[in-house]
């Protein structure tokens, strides 16, 4: 069970990227401090302990396969907004084919939003493979501006060199997870009230008549 108010909560995070962009070395990464360069397109999903600001967090993290067949890959998105309470969308800075797709994949997962019904889907994107710089086909400021674009947090990080990046990730789409639960808890509150005092009227107009 979640808490918002309290020490403890779960959270479901997906993760999703192209072919070679390094996803499932990020979540390793962060899950065992230790980098590992080679993976094969294996689906798996991960529960992680960590503590973020004096809180605990129970991180479930769903190493998502991509597809190229744009209506599987609807179908599927759908499925994952159901479940995710946020999304973590990674390219290589290498590779302007997988900066390209995560634009497509923000659209994807926005409508699959607004089909099930979801408020603001927290996202984070993450431009991998900072280390080779020098092999750069996508520039720091597109990462940005995209981010900028979408309203969600972007990182440039390098998941080979730098634990501490990518760290910062997962917390910081930890943060906005909270803040979304937080926000859409407040609203169903809301919500309540001005039903409650509706009904309250409604029934003194009828008494009245």
């Amino acid at each position: 069970m979640t808490k918002l108010n309290g020490q403890r909560m779960d959270a479901n995070v997906v993760v999703l990227g192209t072919d070679n962009v390094g996803k499932s070395a990020l979540i390793v990464r962060f899950l065992t401090r230790r980098f590992i360069g080679e993976y094969g397109d294996i689906e798996s999903l991960y529960t992680h302990n960590v503590v973020v600001d004096g809180r605990e967090q129970i991180l479930n993290i769903w190493d998502a396969p991509y597809s190229q067949d744009l209506s599987f890959e609807s179908l599927m998105c759908e499925k994952r907004v159901q479940w995710a309470d946020g999304f973590v969308l990674v390219y290589s800075i290498c590779d302007r084919a997988s900066f390209n797709t995560v634009s497509r994949l923000i659209q994807t997962i926005k409508t699959a939003k607004d089909f099930v019904g979801f408020e603001k889907m927290p996202i984070v994107i993450v431009g991998n493979k900072r280390d080779l710089h020098h092999r750069r086909t996508v520039l720091s400021e597109e990462g940005r501006l995209l981010a900028l674009s979408a309203d969600c947090q972007f990182y440039e990080v390098s998941a080979a060199e730098n634990y501490h990046s990518v760290l910062m990730v997962f917390h910081g789409l930890v943060d906005r997870i909270r803040e979304s639960k937080v926000s859409v808890k407040k609203l169903a509150g809301i919500k309540s009230i001005v039903k409650s005092m509706s009904a309250v009227f409604a029934r003194r107009r009828t008494d009245s008549l």
